[in-house]
């Protein structure tokens, strides 16, 4: 049986290793001239089970209040013309309970760890080289506020079982040893062991490269104009005018995937979550990160490549605007030049900024549709890297007809009705 899959992120491209693990004949389309040239090319690098939680959480709608007059505000909303902004908005508010907030990361969680057995499997029957890290990441609190309210956080990987220390200032020290200068700044850090680092763009490139062996056919530089269905089944994707027929289609289109589903009456609340990264060359290892530090004060990540140094975070609600914001750009500067002052040359930096194809309850839409052949795998928000193994493994499993290796309640379009 063949499969179309269409889009070559790091979503698709995982979709399609899978599916050609599994048997299938795997053709994948995308209108970029090659994978990961999107979402995929330049984020932080987390590869972070321990972090799978929804922005809808209880308090945010008065921080994001305060954050509304903050310089270096985490997330940012600036209002557009469009009414699908609103509604996810709406949508995203009515999740910030703490019962809501509960179901959500549970969703989540259950993806991104079955997600991280999976490219631990990859990894190591492969050999998959991605500038890898498997060292943990460490969640820097700067307040005795911010400590405290780690407590919840504590709880939920307590129930799921994730390993995790809560580390003091000594503790901070011989994890990173980088930080040591200035450990008086913080008041204590939460480490998550079994988190990993590594390049998303680099392993995409790759992984093609592997599914290309396995069989998989790429196309690159085509417009996907539509989909045609008759009934209940997908009959043909229109490709820069022509029908292209499959047995199954796969949609991993990220932020883009709400404009192809409306014509067909599915209607899926996933809006562009902007984020930036600075990559800078490291000038001075033994002062750079050992793995990925985030500041919870300004949810800013840091993470630690081979020769270079990934600084990114934020959220920017405001369309589908690629613009690169010198005031972005000033925030990564500001919380790396303060955590690694001599870890990297700032002067030689590449600033960036993609669009995570977000959902209002934070969990992914990855799953079957009320058309027969035709399967989502889209809405990982800022946690493409971290799902994306374990979604690819998913789809093929469901296109398969086996069953899937862990609980995948509630992560279909069905959730909503």
């Amino acid at each position: 049986m063949r499969v179309l899959v269409l889009g070559s992120g790091v979503i698709g491209v995982c979709s399609a290793w899978y599916l050609a693990q599994a048997g299938f004949e795997v053709a994948v389309v995308d209108r970029q001239p090659g994978p990961g040239l999107e979402t995929s090319f330049a984020n932080v690098g987390q590869i972070s089970p321990g972090y799978a939680s929804p922005w809808a959480a209880p308090g945010i709608p008065l921080k994001a209040l305060k954050w509304l007059f903050s310089q270096h505000a985490p997330l940012s909303i600036r209002p557009t013309a469009h009414l699908s902004q609103y509604l996810w908005l709406a949508r995203m508010l009515r999740n910030c309970t703490h019962a809501r907030y509960a179901v959500n990361k549970s969703r989540m969680v259950r993806m991104a760890e079955y997600s991280g057995d999976m490219l631990d499997e990859l990894r190591n029957a492969t050999g998959i080289p991605y500038e890898g890290r498997q060292l943990g990441t460490m969640q820097l609190f700067r307040t005795v506020e911010q400590l405290d309210g780690a407590d919840k956080d504590m709880e939920v990987l307590e129930e799921y079982g994730i390993p995790f220390a809560l580390l003091d200032r000594d503790g901070i020290g011989r994890a990173e040893p980088a930080l040591k200068p200035m450990l008086e700044k913080f008041t204590g850090a939460l480490l998550l062991m079994h988190d990993q680092t590594g390049d998303c763009y680099k392993f995409t490139q790759r992984l093609e490269e592997m599914a290309r062996t396995a069989g998989v056919e790429f196309r690159y530089g085509q417009t996907l104009d539509r989909l045609d269905h008759d009934g209940n089944r997908i009959r043909a994707a229109i490709i820069d005018g022509k029908p292209e027929t499959a047995d199954h289609y796969v949609l991993a289109l990220g932020s883009y995937s709400p404009q192809l589903l409306r014509p067909l009456g599915l209607r899926i609340p996933v809006y562009p979550l902007k984020g930036y990264s600075l990559t800078i060359p490291i000038t001075d290892p033994a002062m750079a990160p050992m793995s990925t530090v985030l500041d919870e004060r300004y949810k800013v990540a840091v993470t630690r490549f081979d020769q270079r140094i990934r600084i990114g975070g934020m959220a920017g609600i405001q369309g589908y605007d690629l613009s690169l914001n010198p005031r972005r750009r000033a925030t990564l500067e500001m919380v790396v030049g303060d955590l690694y002052p001599q870890g990297g040359d700032l002067d030689r930096g590449e600033f960036w900024t993609g669009l995570r194809p977000a959902t209002p309850d934070g969990a992914p839409i990855v799953g079957p549709t009320r058309y027969r052949n035709l399967f989502l795998n889209t809405g990982h928000g800022t946690l493409g890297w971290t799902m994306a193994c374990g979604s690819g493994r998913y789809i093929a499993d469901l296109i398969a007809g086996n069953k899937p290796g862990f609980n995948d309640e509630g992560l279909s379009i069905a959730r909503y009705g």
